[in-house]
């Protein structure tokens, strides 16, 4: 009998384009069990394009995507059900429903997969939000919150049904640099109290060296470098360089110069 894949997630030979934009060009990545993976890059660089393909809301024009030892690019959205009931997923902007309070918000995904019902719903609900801190705002709606507390709400919803690995979408654009770090001291905890993966796409520089077991940089769609973040620290490939120091390139600078 075979032994399961050491990894939460991989990726072979990843291909997509959308028109004339070559975004992803020929991807490998691993992503272990149990750590925090870094994708670090530019803006732009296809990032969160990967990240989509990760739980299948992108099909990819060539390649693979397995999560665990199940390869999900090729299923249909039915099929898809089950394998992203091990997921969870934090946008950008967070994405709450406005019209909802922070308990519905977080109780939505229970009660839509029938996870759970009832006061179990709630008993679970507060569990999250004891996690991230925000016991408090349970029954408060969305605009009365920060910033940071809608980041950490959103959080908690993606956490509430004890997925396998977490999925983070630039988790810190937008925050100032205290709430910033808040966000990534949760990340490290989550991960480390709930026996998670995490992977983290992110251009903050601050937050990947502090979370990150492991950093995978992405350049134009293509990796540059894989490794631990001493390893990228001292790095003396010049994509890799220019970006840790915030150098544009000459072609870069030739853009704003013709």
């Amino acid at each position: 009998m075979s032994q399961p894949t050491a990894d939460a997630f991989r990726v072979e030979n990843l291909h997509k384009s959308f028109g004339d934009l070559h975004v992803l060009q020929g991807v490998d990545m691993r992503f272990p069990r149990g750590k925090i993976t870094v994708v670090l890059g530019a803006s732009g660089c296809g990032k969160s394009v990967l990240l989509r393909h990760l739980v299948g809301l992108e099909k990819p024009d060539q390649g693979s995507v397995w999560f665990g030892d199940t390869r999900i690019d090729d299923m249909s959205e039915r099929e898809l059900i089950t394998p992203r009931r091990h997921i969870g997923y934090l946008f950008q902007q967070g994405a709450l429903f406005d019209s909802l309070t922070v308990h519905d918000n977080i109780a939505f995904a229970l009660v839509e997969h029938g996870v759970a019902t009832g006061d179990q719903v709630s008993v679970m609900v507060a569990h999250v939000l004891h996690l991230v801190g925000l016991t408090d705002k349970i029954h408060v709606m969305p605009a009365s919150l920060s910033g940071g507390q809608r980041k950490r709400v959103a959080l908690a919803r993606a956490i509430v049904m004890h997925p396998k690995v977490v999925l983070y979408d630039e988790p810190t654009t937008g925050l100032d640099p205290i709430t910033s770090d808040v966000i990534n001291e949760l990340i490290m905890k989550l991960a480390r109290e709930l026996s998670m993966s995490s992977i983290v796409v992110t251009h903050d520089l601050a937050s990947a060296f502090k979370v990150a077991d492991r950093i995978i940089m992405l350049h134009n769609g293509r990796v540059e470098l894989a490794g631990t973040p001493e390893q990228v620290r001292a790095s003396t490939l010049p994509v890799v360089a220019r970006f840790l120091n915030g150098k544009a390139s000459p072609e870069e600078l030739a853009e704003i110069e013709a």
